[in-house]
């Protein structure tokens, strides 16, 4: 049986996935270039974390290894990743992002980020302390996702 502060909670995760979604909608937009959310995303995450191989990649992205490979291939067909030899695995190889690749992401992160300081713009110093606030949260929850 559902309680009152059951159904106050379904609520309130309901209200922030569609607000996560639309942001997440927002910021792609924003960002231009024609990258896919999916190579964006695995661009930024060997960035954080690499060198990686592809089994790394798909680890930490969720995805099954094929789909990691084609995503690495994809990236160094537009010049954004480097692959180099494992030293520990002949058989595997390491991957990189190229300084094309790091220029992307940044120009990325500056559209993104200046869309939001528009918007932030609009508000008052107790909405922003509020969407601080908040932002602590979500990373916090966040945070348990990754182990």
């Amino acid at each position: 049986m559902e309680t009152t502060r059951d159904a106050e909670l379904t609520e309130l995760a309901a209200r922030l996935r569609l607000a996560i979604t639309r942001t997440a909608r927002r910021m792609r937009q924003e960002a231009g270039e024609g990258l896919s959310p999916t190579l964006t995303a695995a661009l930024a995450t060997i960035e954080r974390n690499g060198p990686l191989t592809p089994s790394e990649l798909a680890e930490l992205e969720r995805i099954k290894r094929p789909s990691a490979t084609r995503i690495i291939g994809q990236l160094a067909e537009g010049g954004l990743v480097t692959k180099a030899p494992d030293p520990t695995d002949g058989r595997a190889c390491l991957v990189s992002v190229s300084a094309e690749g790091k220029a992307l992401l940044r120009r990325l992160r500056k559209r993104k980020n200046a869309y939001i300081s528009r918007r932030l713009r609009e508000l008052s110093p107790d909405d922003h302390a509020a969407l601080e606030r908040a932002a602590e949260l979500l990373e916090q929850m966040l945070e348990g996702d990754a182990a």
